[in-house]
């Protein structure tokens, strides 16, 4: 069960992780994407949004407060959600399907952060491969 569950952490974190590099490595471009979606302060928002994904990738992938970390990623898929992925302000039926479709990737990637916290919360004490048990508690 311990590697499935590592398996599992390190399958899910690598989307933050890449993200979260090319946030930070890439800020220019997906600033000026964030800007054409109407996120404001769209540099700082790109930077803080790149340094949360890293952080809360990390701490997941290496169970380090691995629930922290989950909720740092619920964090950020939510509103990313919504501020950048807001398809009902398209007209273009392309363009609104694919931002739904982001939008909804990033609500899900949320809901299943957001297990994960729960599931680390709950049971993490009892998981093997962590560096750390939860640092909240439910149950």
């Amino acid at each position: 069960m311990d590697v499935l569950v590592l398996i599992g952490r390190l399958l899910f974190v690598g989307l933050f992780l890449s993200s979260g590099v090319a946030h930070l490595t890439k800020t220019g471009p997906m600033a000026g994407y964030a800007a054409s979606r109407g996120v404001p302060m769209a540099v700082p928002a790109t930077v803080a949004g790149g340094l949360l994904i890293l952080a809360g990738g990390i701490s997941v992938a290496v169970g380090l407060w691995a629930d922290l970390g989950a909720l740092a990623l619920a964090a950020f898929c939510f509103p990313t959600a919504v501020l950048m992925h807001g398809f009902w302000k398209d007209s273009e039926p392309e363009a609104k399907m694919m931002e739904r479709t982001q939008f909804l990737k990033d609500t899900a990637l949320g809901g299943a952060a957001l297990l994960l916290f729960a599931f680390f919360a709950y049971a993490g004490h009892d998981l093997g491969l962590m560096v750390t048990g939860p640092a909240l508690s439910i149950g």
